[in-house]
């Protein structure tokens, strides 16, 4: 019985993983006959890769599997073994194919193309990897073990690691170059948001259900976020609804659903994007430390 549980699971998640394929390998496309060719790089620590594949020589997909195994272990600790897997899934795909992308032809040599339609590609690719639970840079990773550990937003450590990287860039590539990567980059970005649904870093999620205990439990047990129970009622029934109110980042956002899922299917969950945060929402607490304040 529990070999066929385990079977389910794993069977559910296939559909994910492949689509975590496809925008890795739109990712790996993206760069290998688009951007790269062009001098054109990306934001992150595939940006300070394709720098370093530039001073050093170093094969890129190897400096790039060097530098994000290790956040994507990091990523553990936050998002728990099933971000694990799909992210060292999704960035073994991506640097295969980077690897064969090396022999195809680029598409074009106008720069200004490259970066429009390099740009479309990549945030489309990265976009489907994040919205299924993956990831192709560990830059979010270290933002957000950054961010715990100050007053500084995750958004903000994001920008700070760009800046430098673009900055970097110019001695590198040339100030031209630089700044065509700085627009591909925003291009990149939209994309993403618009593909993962999931760009700004802070989400609000409210959530209707009366499954608030064991809802609210796996929240704080598997991502170590709070929740604020509020009570409502419902304008045709005038039965009491339980409402749960946190705050998360984008990256837990699949993780969510999944416990939503879970507890309570018939939940009634919106999400939207929160522009600002002040004080420390967004910061992990530890258990005891919320264990001895309720």
């Amino acid at each position: 019985m529990q070999n066929q549980s385990l079977l389910n699971v794993i069977l559910k998640q296939i559909p994910s993983f492949i689509l975590i394929a496809v925008g890795a390998t739109m990712a790996a496309a993206a760069l290998g006959i688009f951007l790269i060719p062009n001098s054109i790089i990306d934001g992150g620590l595939t940006g300070v890769s394709i720098i370093l594949n530039k001073v050093l020589g170093v094969k890129l997909s190897l400096i790039i599997l060097i530098l994000n195994i290790p956040f994507l272990i990091m990523g553990y600790k936050l998002l728990g073994k099933k971000f694990l897997f799909k992210g060292i899934f999704g960035m073994i795909v991506f640097t295969i194919l980077l690897d064969a992308f090396e022999n195809v032809p680029e598409v074009t040599d106008d720069i200004l193309l490259a970066f429009i339609y390099g740009g479309l590609l990549l945030g489309i690719g990265v976009g489907m990897v994040i919205k299924f639970g993956g990831c192709l840079d560990g830059t979010e990773i270290v933002a957000i073990l950054l961010s715990k550990k100050s007053n500084v937003s995750v958004g903000q450590v994001i920008l700070f690691i760009n800046i430098f990287i673009y900055g970097t860039a110019i001695f590198v590539f040339g100030p031209d170059r630089a700044l065509y990567s700085l627009l591909t980059y925003f291009v990149t970005f939209k994309i993403i948001d618009i593909v993962s649904e999931g760009m700004d870093q802070a989400k609000a999620v409210y959530i209707i259900t009366d499954k608030e205990e064991q809802i609210s439990k796996a929240i704080y047990t598997k991502l170590g976020r709070t929740v604020t129970i509020l009570e409502g009622v419902g304008m045709v029934s005038q039965s009491k609804k339980t409402i749960l109110y946190t705050i998360i980042t984008r990256l837990e956002l699949p993780e969510l659903r999944e416990i939503i899922k879970n507890a309570d299917i018939s939940s009634f969950v919106t999400v939207s994007d929160v522009s600002e945060v002040i004080g420390t929402h967004m910061k992990k607490k530890p258990v005891q430390a919320i264990d001895k304040k309720e």
